[in-house]
């Protein structure tokens, strides 16, 4: 017998960013990259329209990276060449975009000078075509130095950089101003200081369609249920109009899924978990999907393993579903 499936309808929708710009438009990618725009909660596509798929970057580092040895299986010839590691991960791993993470400047790994990560960041541009995520080394102080010399060095090319919090705004945020780039909002898996964040960087004068949300995401079996449904709250308050919650949302999931003993433990130590590197490529694929089906538009990750997986189910979630 028929039924009638009862449709909801939305007042408002998520805004849309555009990442990267052309030679028309000033810089020198060969496409751009527009992430958001949904009008429904993610891949309903009978009650409204998801009209941009969601993308996956691959983290490039820009020195060689303290992450587990069982990723030097893929990034071993480029370990220590973070523009040879973008123009792989785009050429041979499908990389929508390359998320370089500037973790040199942190005194751990050099204290490298705004000049030189500016350098870094010229030579991953002219290395590969697509649009390019800039993320600082964390800490406040050191970004607020380099940064800006990253913005001006990508000045024209569009880039989203980051991250922005809600004590250390101001000058991530001028820099991306007067160069005229995209921001990452970084907030603690807390909606009020998420939105309080937007509000904070929009009264600068910087257009919402110009800000991208980082929540904070867990790892699988890491507190990924708390984020999910700060996820979920963040894309009902864009329906509802909330505009300051309406921004694509970024999901930093590699850098999240290989911080635990899961991903990283091998075998021997752990018998019944199975095969380590199976493990880990699911454990981050999984991590992955749940925050797809959350409600993410971005995706940075590590294992291009888990990269085809993930955009392979984005492409069957994309797939319309008629009732």
């Amino acid at each position: 017998m028929p039924v009638d499936v009862l449709k909801q309808k939305y007042v408002s929708k998520v805004g849309t960013v555009t990442l990267g710009a052309t030679p028309a438009e000033g810089g020198t990618r060969t496409h751009t990259v527009t992430v958001g725009g949904d009008s429904t909660l993610p891949f309903l596509h009978f009650e409204g329209e998801v009209p941009n798929r969601p993308v996956v970057a691959i983290e490039v580092p820009d020195v060689a990276p303290p992450w587990d040895e069982s990723l030097k299986r893929f990034w071993g010839d480029v370990w220590d060449d973070p523009a040879a590691w973008a123009k792989k991960a785009v050429d041979e791993c499908g990389a929508d975009l390359v998320c370089l993470k500037l973790m040199s400047p942190d005194p751990d790994f050099g204290a490298s000078t705004p000049d030189k990560c500016a350098a870094v960041t010229k030579n991953v541009l002219e290395a590969v075509g697509v649009p390019l995520v800039v993320i600082g080394c964390g800490i406040a102080d050191v970004d607020n130095e380099v940064m800006p010399a990253v913005a001006e060095a990508g000045a024209g090319e569009n880039l989203l950089i980051g991250t922005a919090t809600q004590d250390n705004y101001k000058t991530l945020t001028a820099a991306c101003m007067v160069h005229k780039h995209n921001i990452i909002a970084l907030s603690p898996i807390d909606i009020n200081i998420c939105k309080q964040l937007n509000i904070l960087i929009n009264e600068m004068n910087m257009p919402l369609q110009r800000i991208v949300i980082d929540p904070t995401v867990g790892a699988l079996g890491y507190g990924i249920e708390y984020t999910y449904s700060i996820m979920e709250r963040i894309r009902m308050g864009a329906l509802q109009g909330d505009r300051m919650l309406a921004m694509p949302v970024f999901c930093n999931v590699g850098y999240e899924a290989w911080r635990f003993k899961e991903t990283t433990a091998p075998a021997e130590e752990f018998p019944g978990w199975g095969d380590a590197i199976e493990r880990s490529t699911l454990w981050e694929t999984m991590t992955g999907t749940l925050f797809l089906q959350a409600g993410g538009h971005i995706f940075v990750m590590r294992n291009p393993e888990s990269v085809a997986l993930l955009k392979r189910h984005t492409g069957q979630l994309m797939v319309p579903n008629e009732y």
